[in-house]
Parts: C-alpha cells; structure tokens; sequence
C-alpha cells in the first residue's frame, strides 16, 4: 500500500472535525464544489441505485430562507453552501436506466439483468417503509463521504440533523419522492475546528458475539 497515500487519508479523517463558524462570503468555484458533489457521488449504494440527490443552496436570498428552517444557526448564512442531502424513496425506478445501460453495453446477461431488476422489484414491495430506509442509508453514506471530500480540498462542514423537514420541503419545493437526510454547511473555517473525544475500541469494537462480552 502507497504510504503517501495512506498518510493522505489517515489526516483527512483524523482532522475532519464539524466547523461551526465560516468566514461569510467566500465562494467556492464551481470546478472545485463539482469535484466534491462528484467524489461524494462515488459513494457505495444498495444496488447502485444511488440514492442520494444534492440540493444545493449558495445564493444570500435563498440561504436567509433557510435560516428559520434550521432554528437560525448563524452557520447556515456564513457558510458558503448549504448542501441539503436528500434520499431518493423510489430509487427501484432507476433501475432499468442502470441496468439497462448495462446489459446494452455487454457489461451483464439478460439472465443476470432480469434477476437484479426482478430482486429490486420484490424488496421494494416488500414492504411500506423499505423505500424511506434506503433513503436515508444511503444518502448518509453520500453525506459522509462528501465531509471527507470536501475536507481533501481544504474545506469544512458540518453536518445538522436538527432542522424543520417540513417547511423545508414546503420552502424549496422537494418533490414527495425525496425525503431530507440532513443538511451540511460547507465553507471556509472562521477558526480551528475544536476536536472531540472518541470512546476507545475496546469500548465500541464487540468481537464475534455478545455473549461472551461484558458490553452493557
């Protein structure tokens, strides 16, 4: 393994820490804020349905909007976007698209593209509340991935779970088919981001079962 790049990406999540204040104003071009929606896009995803779609906010007028929607944190106006991350509830639609794509290119069989899209198929309907599941799981998966990213490219976030889903539906016209996972304030840190304490492995990591464990 490339040490080099393992130094790189043991800093990035090591200094990774939620900022909080943001220098107001700054813009961050567009190539670079492309790059990290795109590496954040690279996430894993059930089936590859890639459940996630990125609602992004820059403009002053629409980030004031905001404002109220996550009980006015200051961070929502001094950051340099607002990324509202939003989980795809009907994401076994998008099946055929994938995996058509595939099966025209060669990539897979008609046997294997019929088994994935009839798998797809029955989960969905398996259930009332899978769709909103997947939803949220794999968005989250996006979401992390884009702190990670934006980090690489010098910038920070900070994710907010605390927020009113229903007027920020209401406010920003999400379609029902996507349901809000969370948003992150993306920019440039006003000031060191203060760390925080991590339980010990031995506190978190359970090995093989919890039978044999004195975990709690």
């Amino acid at each position: 393994m490339n040490n080099i790049q393992t130094s790189t990406l043991n800093e990035t999540i090591r200094s990774r820490h939620s900022v909080r204040k943001y220098v107001p104003n700054v813009r961050i071009p567009e190539a670079e804020l492309n790059e990290i929606l795109e590496l954040a896009g690279t996430a894993p995803s059930s089936w590859n349905l890639q459940h996630w779609r990125f609602l992004v906010i820059q403009e002053e007028e629409n980030k004031q909007r905001m404002l109220p929607i996550a009980y006015n944190q200051q961070q929502i106006v001094d950051s340099s976007a607002v990324i509202v991350v939003l989980g795809d509830t009907q994401a076994g639609l998008v099946a055929d698209e994938i995996y058509g794509e595939a099966l025209n290119s060669g990539a897979i069989t008609q046997q294997v593209y019929d088994t994935l899209i009839g798998n797809i198929q029955r989960a969905y309907a398996s259930s009332a509340t899978i769709g909103v599941e997947e939803a949220i799981r794999n968005g989250s998966l996006a979401a992390m991935q884009l702190m990670l990213a934006a980090k690489a490219k010098g910038y920070d976030t900070c994710p907010i779970g605390g927020f009113n889903r229903d007027e920020l539906v209401k406010t920003f016209q999400v379609p029902d088919r996507y349901v809000p996972v969370m948003l992150i304030t993306l920019g440039q840190a006003a000031g060191p981001a203060h760390g925080s304490g991590r339980f010990p492995i031995e506190r978190t990591v359970i090995h093989e079962t919890f039978a044999s464990s004195a975990a709690e």
